[in-house]
């Protein structure tokens, strides 16, 4: 008995008995982040791979900073976050970066595609994305991916957020009760299929007899191609179908890979059990959230090889797994 409390002590004080503390850095409410990172934090705690909680943040540039800046302590900070931004931030590609490129960023898995929203009413006159001037427009919240997305969207549309007539900063569900309340005319969405905001916006709209719009971008638009060009491998083409959210047609429109990232300080081991207990319950994280049908070993190392490296404890449990070799 006195033999393995010593060994217990000797394994405590090397800190490999004790469980990580992992702050979840996820999004705003009504957007699927929170709720995806949330069930995470709930799976993680039950599996006993990490002391692990998740936090509501303006999503993606948010995320990487507290990721970079925050990380320490014994506490590690993970995040979900769009591919691009992800990109921009490792490359010194994005202005909060610039001076300092986020390199001690590392890919667990790729989680599910995210599908650009660019959300409006129909009789609001909106059908391409040049009538946004002269509009009321939220571009996302202020460090969000949506945000970077946004703007790089109305850039290669040759629009300027100076041609609204007003621009907001709004997260997903703030930006669809301004829709809702008349406050704002459209606004730009980067999520998962569906998004909640925009599932109970769809649902207000109808009741008021209207119905919502969006506004398409076609796969082979200057738009699509630009972003084809600048993120090659991370950006993509897709379609929201119109049963999501009850639209008069399929929308064409950008996607992204969403990437589920950590700090490389995350020791090895416990990158490994966090990966290995997420993918040990993904009936658990699909019950949670719909979009989390298409987190699957074959989809999580969809970016090895790429730009920003994974993890070692995460490709070690792909390649026991038999995801990669």
């Amino acid at each position: 008995m006195l033999r393995a409390l010593l060994v217990l002590s000797v394994l405590l004080g090397l800190g490999l008995a004790q469980k990580p503390r992992v702050v979840i850095a996820t999004g705003g409410v009504g957007g699927v982040y929170f709720y995806y990172g949330t069930a995470l934090a709930e799976i993680w705690n039950k599996a006993g791979a990490a002391e692990a909680q998740a936090i509501q943040t303006a999503a993606s540039i948010d995320n990487l900073l507290l990721l970079e800046n925050r990380t320490g302590g014994g506490t590690y900070y993970c995040a979900t976050v769009l591919p691009d931004s992800a990109y921009l931030a490792y490359t010194g590609g994005h202005e909060r970066f610039k001076d300092k490129p986020a390199k001690s960023v590392r890919i667990l898995f790729a989680m599910y595609p995210n599908y650009l929203h660019v959300v409006t009413r129909e009789g609001a006159g909106i059908r391409v994305l040049q009538d946004l001037k002269g509009k009321r427009v939220s571009t996302g919240a202020p460090g969000s991916g949506t945000e970077v997305e946004a703007l790089l969207v109305l850039q290669a549309a040759g629009i300027s957020p100076k041609d609204f007539a007003k621009q907001e900063r709004l997260g997903a569900q703030e930006s669809a009760n301004a829709l809702a309340e008349g406050t704002i005319d459209a606004f730009f969405w980067s999520g998962g299929l569906p998004t909640g905001a925009i599932t109970e916006l769809a649902a207000a709209l109808a009741r008021k007899g209207q119905r919502l719009h969006l506004v398409p971008i076609d796969p082979r638009s200057t738009v699509a191609q630009t972003f084809q060009r600048r993120f090659p491998g991370l950006a993509g083409t897709g379609v929201i179908p119109k049963g999501v959210y009850g639209t008069r047609a399929d929308t064409p429109t950008l996607t992204f890979w969403n990437l589920f990232v950590c700090h490389a300080s995350l020791p090895e081991e416990a990158a490994y059990a966090l990966t290995k207990a997420t993918f040990e319950n993904l009936p658990a994280l699909r019950q949670a959230v719909a979009a989390a049908k298409d987190t699957a070993l074959e989809n999580a190392v969809r970016f090895v090889g790429g730009t920003i490296p994974y993890h070692e404890g995460a490709l070690r449990y792909f390649r026991e797994a038999g995801a990669i070799k």
